[in-house]
C-alpha cells in the first residue's frame, strides 16, 4: 500500500513539475513575438524559404525601405525575382540568388540587397502588405509594421548604391 502511494505521489510530482499540468493556457504556450518584423516561410513542394524579421521603414522623401532577412534552408538553389511593397513594385538592387544557407539581407552592416519604393504614404505604425516573388518557391505576401528612421532604423536611408561608370579615356589626334 505504501509503495502505491509513492507510486502515485511521485507520478503527480512529476506532471505538475513538468508542467504538463499547466493546461491550455500555460504561460509557456502564450508566446508573444520579440520584434517589430514579421517572420513567415514557404515549405511546400520541396521549397525551404525562410523570411525573417520583415518590415518597412518609412524614410524620409515619401520613401519605402523594406528591411529584413530571407534565407533558403532547402536543398535546391532559388532566386529572388522581386518586391512589393503595398501594391507596387520596389526598385529592388542587390544579390537574388538564393544557394542553401546564404542569406539575403536587405539593410545593416551584412546588407547585400535593398528595396526601396519612391512615392509611398504610409505612416509609422501602419501595417502595409509586402509581396515576395521566388523563381522556384513561388509568391509570398506578409502583413508587415512600418516603422520610422530612428532608434534601431536611424541610418536606414533610400538612398541605392549604383556603381559610377568610368568614362573611357579620350584618343586625341
Amino acid at each position: 500500500m505504501r509503495r502505491t502511494i509513492s507510486t502515485l505521489v511521485i507520478a503527480a510530482l512529476a506532471v505538475s513539475l513538468s508542467g504538463c499540468g499547466a493546461g491550455q493556457n500555460a504561460s509557456t504556450r502564450q508566446v508573444n513575438q520579440v520584434t517589430d518584423g514579421v517572420e513567415a516561410s514557404i515549405t511546400t513542394d520541396g521549397n525551404n524559404i525562410k523570411i525573417v524579421n520583415l518590415l518597412v521603414v518609412a524614410a524620409p522623401g515619401g520613401n519605402a525601405v523594406l528591411v529584413g532577412t530571407v534565407v533558403n534552408n532547402g536543398d535546391n538553389d532559388d532566386a529572388l525575382l522581386g518586391v512589393a511593397i503595398n501594391g507596387s513594385t520596389a526598385n529592388y538592387s542587390g544579390n537574388s540568388v538564393l544557394p542553401k544557407n546564404t542569406p539575403i539581407v536587405f539593410e545593416g552592416d551584412r546588407a547585400t540587397a535593398k528595396a526601396v519604393l519612391a512615392g509611398f504614404g504610409a505612416p509609422a505604425g501602419s501595417r502595409v502588405k509586402v509581396g515576395l516573388f521566388f523563381a522556384r518557391a513561388g509568391e509570398i505576401t506578409l502583413d508587415a509594421i512600418v516603422r520610422d528612421t530612428r532608434d534601431t532604423y536611424a541610418g536606414v536611408t533610400a538612398a541605392i548604391d549604383v556603381p559610377m561608370a568610368t568614362p573611357a579615356p579620350t584618343v586625341k589626334k
